[in-house]
C-alpha cells in the first residue's frame, strides 16, 4: 500500500492491487486530478476515508462505434423526447449526482472537496457536465472529465429523476463527441447499465495505451 503525502508523484500503475487501489492519501488539487486522469487513475472514496486511488484491472470502456441503442431509446430520440444541453449547470449536476439515492449504495463518494476541485475543472474546461431537461425541468445529467488531447472522457457519474432521462443524456454525448473524433468513454468499472449501452472490459494495459 502506497500512502502519498503532498506533493508525491502516484507510483506505477503494476503497484495497484487486486482490487485497483493503488494509493491512498495526497491532496486533491487540480493539478494532480489531471495528472491521475492522463495516467488512469481516478479517486473514490467517502467522508469516512482518506483520499483513495484506483486503476482497476480490467478497465471497463466504451469505444463510440459499439454504443447500443436499444429500439425503446431511439423511439425517444425520434420524438425528441428530453432537451440536452452542454455545461450550462455544471454546479447542479454535480449536487444531483451527490444526492441522488442509489440502490445499495448510503451516503455519496462526491463529497464537498471533490465538488469544489471539480468545479475549478470545470472553469478549465477540464471537467463537463450534461444535461437533460423536460419541461424546463433538470431532470438527469452527467458529468466527467474530457482528456481533449487524448480523445478520451472519463466518465465519473450520472443521475436521473424519470426513466431513461441519463440514458438518454449519455447517449446523446456519445454522439456529439463522436464527431469530435472520441476514441472512448472511460467507464471505469462495470455495471449492468454500461453494458447495456454497450461498454466492455478491456485490460488496463490496453486502456494505458489510449493514454499515451
Amino acid at each position: 500500500m502506497i500512502f502519498l503525502r503532498s506533493g508525491d508523484p502516484f507510483p506505477p500503475i503494476d503497484y495497484a492491487d487486486e482490487q485497483g487501489l493503488l494509493a491512498v492519501g495526497g491532496d486533491l488539487n487540480v493539478q494532480r486530478l489531471i495528472a491521475a486522469y492522463s495516467q488512469g487513475i481516478f479517486p473514490w472514496y467517502d467522508d469516512s476515508q482518506p483520499v483513495l486511488w484506483w486503476s482497476p484491472d480490467p478497465r471497463m470502456i466504451l469505444f463510440p462505434y459499439r454504443l447500443k441503442v436499444s429500439k425503446s431509446m431511439k423511439q425517444l430520440l425520434k420524438k425528441d423526447a428530453f432537451k440536452v444541453t452542454y455545461n450550462e449547470d455544471f454546479a447542479r449536476v454535480l449536487e444531483n449526482c451527490a444526492n441522488i439515492k442509489r440502490p445499495g449504495q448510503d451516503g455519496t463518494w462526491i463529497t464537498e472537496e471533490i465538488k469544489a476541485q471539480y468545479q475549478k475543472l470545470h472553469e478549465l474546461n477540464i471537467a463537463q457536465s450534461v444535461e437533460v431537461w423536460k419541461e424546463g425541468e433538470l431532470v438527469g445529467g452527467l458529468y466527467g472529465i474530457y482528456l481533449k488531447d487524448k480523445k478520451v472522457f472519463c466518465g465519473e457519474s450520472m443521475f436521473a429523476k424519470v426513466s431513461n432521462a441519463s440514458k438518454y443524456g449519455f447517449i446523446k454525448l456519445v454522439e456529439k463527441l463522436r464527431k469530435d473524433g472520441l476514441r472512448l468513454i472511460d467507464c471505469q468499472i462495470y455495471t449492468d447499465h454500461l453494458a447495456s449501452l454497450g461498454a466492455e472490459e478491456i485490460p488496463r494495459k490496453e486502456f494505458l495505451n489510449f493514454l499515451k
